[in-house]
């Protein structure tokens, strides 16, 4: 199982992992849920005490990855399969990213 903290403004929002059976789960934080003034990640994963399951990487963690020549690139260069999208997640979504969510492998 590959694991990862998922950051909204360097605060700590929530957990992404890929499970053994290839399904993906989001979890946000308790103490994350606990502040109300705290805001959802994204519009299609709202604040919830409940985990998120899905047999795909969720888009909106999938529309933070390059495209095209730029994730070729990241790809050869990092050496993971330009079919691992999770992989290329955790490979390059820890730093500087569009917008205001960060991934961090464990």
């Amino acid at each position: 199982m590959r694991q990862a903290e998922v950051y909204l403004n360097g605060v700590l929002a929530g957990m992404l992992a890929e499970t053994d059976n290839s399904k993906y789960v989001f979890r946000y934080a308790d103490t994350y849920l606990m502040n109300e003034s705290s805001k959802a990640i994204s519009l299609s994963l709202p604040k919830r005490r409940e985990e998120y399951v899905s047999d795909e990487l969720f888009p909106f963690f999938y529309n933070m990855l390059s495209e095209g020549t730029n994730k070729a690139i990241q790809c050869q260069t990092l050496r993971i399969d330009e079919d691992d999208a999770f992989g290329l997640l955790l490979a390059t979504a820890g730093n500087d990213t569009i917008g205001a969510v960060t991934v961090k492998k464990l």
